[in-house]
């Protein structure tokens, strides 16, 4: 045996097929709680999460064997990797499993609010037939910014090719990117000349409201925002504000500030102000964090996982 794997979350399961014909022996415990995980981490050398629970140091310190934490998905901000990495554990993620998944989202949400496609649905079945009410705008020369070009960022890039838009995209950490498809700029030139906005970053303090009244009021002209990263990124009362006074053209939104961490189903809080207003307003688009939640990242997103744990636990 090669040791032993924990699920906490779950995942596809050809990932625990997979590990159990390599030789592991894999514990499916996603139903059990807290505590019930707790007094028994310390058993296992390697964890499989998603979101359910928080990987911090008291978590960490229970998990005296531990080797490696495998997330399903791209954001660690459930894990503190800095103190799991000081104590040898490798953490493991696969956003090359959902970026397909949330290029296309992206593109998805931004053709229906150009279209009025949401808007237009709803009046039909309601039996309103306004067709200059659901004039819409083409994406054609416009200049779409992004920020943050890893796997996400640079996949939804690779989707706007055959759309005839100048695509800009700025990454603090990254350089030397532009292709054929995209230009690599600073932030300041991506807040001057796009139409629209696009967030592709993890969920950091650096990151934390990122989107917010200052970043508003540094780009030259009134622009569309869209955040299939994390709903933190945004500030929600400043999206509000900008959207009220035209600043802010309309909002693709598949994640929100006030979901739940575990991104499960427990909704929204609906006590906010804010988020009556992006409720009720047409030129918003909404979806439930499913960016990445396809049929096929479901597969790809453990396939990476089991690839990345076989290439340095062979």
């Amino acid at each position: 045996m090669k040791g032993k794997v924990l699920f906490i979350d779950s995942v596809h399961p050809v990932l625990k097929e997979e590990l159990e014909s390599d030789g592991w022996k894999c514990d499916w415990h996603v139903h059990k709680s807290k505590a019930e995980i707790e007094a028994e981490i310390g058993e296992y050398d390697g964890i499989v999460i998603r979101s359910k629970f928080t990987m911090d140091r008291q978590m960490i310190d229970l998990s005296m064997n531990l080797k490696f934490i495998a997330r399903s998905g791209a954001g660690l901000e459930n894990i503190d990797v800095e103190y799991a990495e000081k104590k040898g554990i490798l953490i493991i993620n696969s956003p090359e499993g959902n970026q397909d998944a949330v290029g296309e989202q992206a593109l998805g949400m931004l053709l229906s609010l150009f279209q009025k496609l949401n808007k237009a649905d709803s009046e039909v079945r309601s039996g309103v037939w306004d067709r200059e009410g659901n004039r819409g705008i083409e994406l054609k020369g416009k200049a779409v910014g992004i920020v943050g070009f890893g796997h996400m960022g640079s996949a939804f890039a690779q989707r706007l090719k055959g759309f005839e838009c100048e695509v800009l995209a700025y990454d603090k950490y990254k350089k030397g990117f532009s292709n054929e498809w995209v230009k690599e700029v600073e932030l300041k030139e991506l807040q001057a000349q796009s139409d629209v906005i696009s967030f592709h970053v993890p969920l950091t303090e650096e990151t934390h409201y990122y989107f917010n009244a200052d970043f508003i009021s540094k780009c030259r002209k009134p622009v569309y925002l869209i955040n299939t990263a994390r709903g933190k990124v945004v500030n929600t009362e400043d999206l509000v504000e900008g959207l009220k006074n035209n600043q802010v053209l309309g909002a693709c939104l598949d994640v929100l500030e006030y979901e739940s961490a575990a991104f499960d189903n427990e909704g929204v809080a609906n006590s906010s102000e804010a988020l009556t207003y992006l409720l009720k307003s047409d030129k918003v688009i909404l979806s439930p964090h499913v960016a990445g939640w396809t049929k096929e990242s479901y597969v790809k997103l453990s396939l990476f996982l089991l690839e990345k744990i076989r290439a340095n636990f062979s």
